[in-house]
């Protein structure tokens, strides 16, 4: 199954904080050291397996694992409250288009209930 990506947000537009689309000085010096890092291996930037592409993934992967969090109510490797409750059943592979890295292949967290409706990559 494949998917388009083209706007990825998680929280609704009234939660949003105002923020600026620049990154912050961390987060900058975090890329330049994957790039770094990146070339030094002989790794493209972009391309079919370049770094744009494992980012991207990553990104949209750890996404969805909190999503699964605050879904769940616990962290992943922990028992729910109360006892036996819903809990983290393995995951699913999806392909998605987005517009910056093309077709990437994330794994999706599923939960044992099948009550998980991922908001930043939906599902069918």
């Amino acid at each position: 199954m494949t998917e388009t990506v083209s706007s990825v947000g998680s929280m609704p537009k009234d939660a949003k904080k105002k923020t600026s689309s620049r990154a912050t000085p961390g987060e900058r010096a975090a890329v330049a050291e994957l790039v770094k890092a990146a070339r030094a291996r002989g790794e493209d930037i972009t391309g079919p397996e370049g770094l744009l592409k494992s980012i991207t993934a990553t990104v949209l992967e750890t996404a969805l694992e909190e999503e699964m969090t605050d879904h769940l109510g616990h962290a992943k490797h922990r028992a729910p409250e109360g006892g036996a409750g819903n809990i983290r059943n393995g995951t699913r592979e999806k392909t998605v288009l987005t517009d910056a890295a093309g077709e990437v292949t994330i794994e999706v967290p599923r939960d044992r209930a099948g009550t998980f409706e991922p908001v930043i990559v939906k599902q069918r």
